[in-house]
């Protein structure tokens, strides 16, 4: 976990220094590539060629449109809001994901979820203060950002069932490459000096941070991971502050700490749960 926060927080550090003098798209076709040659990489030495085979590739192109919306809003907004709001509002992704896995995979919403997305949509309320503060349209984009995740998220539970999860990266990275690239062309600007070494943080980042997210899954509870991933909120807020004059409001940690409630209770199982679930998958 402390790899996937610094990775985040490495990752939005070189969005905000790269907002505003490289296009976004330029920025996710670099990162896009980047990662295809790392995967492919790591495909050709594992010799696992099947890991490039799928049936599924409508999902996967549904899942990599999303995301590659989300990512789009995500450094648009990382351009136009303090870098700890962005941080927060993105985590009412589990929520958006919990309402549309209603709506599109038939999955019922317990108690505990319902409680969770009550939670989540008054901690975004706590945040963007509506009628007390002026909304900036940076709000509504990265909110927006987070539903087009919850897409993709669904779409990857979806996938998961029959693909690896390095075949799900093969065809993000494959399917993302060219349509990024396309859209760079209108407006590419061949990147100086610095710029270089931002873009090669993201391509890297965005790879390690959901490789130590998803492993760290493997040793501890989700609701374990989800409490030490909002660590990334403090975290980012301190960079925005130190580097960037960004101040640091109350309500946005309380709206946060809303959130991570809601999460939390949704995600936290008895240990009698726990231990049934376990002998049930063994």
């Amino acid at each position: 976990m402390v790899g996937a926060l610094v990775s985040f927080c490495l990752m939005a550090i070189a969005a905000k220094e790269l907002s505003g003098a490289v296009s976004t798209f330029q920025v996710l076709f670099i990162r896009s590539a980047i990662s295809l040659l790392i995967v492919v990489v790591i495909i050709v030495l594992s010799g696992n060629r099947h890991w490039m085979n799928t049936k599924r590739f409508g999902w996967h192109g549904l899942r990599n449109i999303s995301h590659l919306a989300g990512q789009f809003g995500w450094f648009i907004a990382i351009g136009m809001l303090p870098l700890a709001e962005v941080f927060a509002l993105e985590f009412t992704v589990p929520f958006w994901t919990a309402l549309l896995a209603f709506l599109f995979l038939k999955e019922s919403i317990s108690l505990r979820k319902l409680f969770a997305i009550v939670f989540g949509f008054v901690g975004v309320m706590v945040i963007v203060q509506p009628g007390f503060k002026q909304m900036d349209s940076g709000v509504l984009v990265i909110l927006l950002a987070a539903i087009c995740y919850s897409f993709a998220y669904i779409s990857t539970r979806a996938l998961a069932v029959t693909e690896a999860p390095i075949t799900i990266l093969f065809y993000m990275c494959v399917i993302q490459f060219p349509i990024t690239l396309i859209f760079a062309l209108f407006d590419w600007q061949t990147p100086q000096g610095m710029q270089w070494l931002w873009l090669l943080i993201i391509g890297i980042t965005a790879l390690t941070a959901h490789y130590c997210l998803s492993h760290a899954m493997k040793y501890a509870d989700a609701a374990v991971v989800v409490t030490m991933d909002f660590l990334r909120l403090p975290a980012i807020a301190v960079v925005g502050a130190l580097f960037y004059a960004e101040k640091i409001e109350l309500t946005l940690f309380l709206g946060a700490l809303l959130m991570l409630f809601g999460n939390v209770v949704n995600l936290y199982q008895p240990k009698r749960e726990r231990i049934k679930q376990r002998i049930g998958n063994s």
